[in-house]
């Protein structure tokens, strides 16, 4: 019976490990599965070191994007937009105003903002101000206030 060998994990392994770990497993599903794939390279030092170095640039850079969302959440925290809408009597809008409506309004104001993270639950269909959240990601979220108003 073959002794367990030991791998460092190079991406997230499920009911294995996280990547980075030394784990120990069994030669073939070491050699059959996680080898092949990339999911893992046999624990050597210069292994462990490249890895561990891959884990820091990945943390490094994930810091960043997440201090840029966090700038760019700060830029449209103020953001008002306003959109004109044909409406008919008693304020009734004719359609709606969606994600691209709003996406529009922002880019025209300088805000240039992916229409994926502008989170609507479902489209404005009334006059007046609405909070909508932008999710820019890495947990950093941003409000704007959409006021919708009567086309003239």
């Amino acid at each position: 019976m073959a002794a367990n060998i030991q791998v460092v994990l190079k991406d997230d392994v499920e009911k294995l490990g996280k990547s980075g770990e030394i784990v120990k497993v069994k030669p073939g599903y070491a050699r059959n599965f996680l080898l092949p794939r990339g999911l893992a390279v046999v624990a050597s030092r210069g292994n462990i070191v490249q890895v561990e170095h891959e884990k820091k640039v990945a943390i490094a850079r994930a810091a960043k994007l997440k201090s840029d969302a966090g700038a760019m959440a700060k830029t449209i925290e103020g953001v008002a937009v306003e959109i004109a809408v044909q409406a008919g009597e008693g304020d009734k809008l004719f359609g709606s105003v969606g994600v691209k409506d709003i996406a529009e309004a922002l880019e025209k104001k300088g805000q240039k903002v992916d229409r994926k993270k502008i989170q609507l639950s479902e489209p404005i269909k009334t006059l007046g101000e609405h909070a909508v959240t932008i999710k820019l990601g890495y947990d950093v979220t941003a409000t704007v206030k959409v006021n919708v108003v009567k086309q003239a």
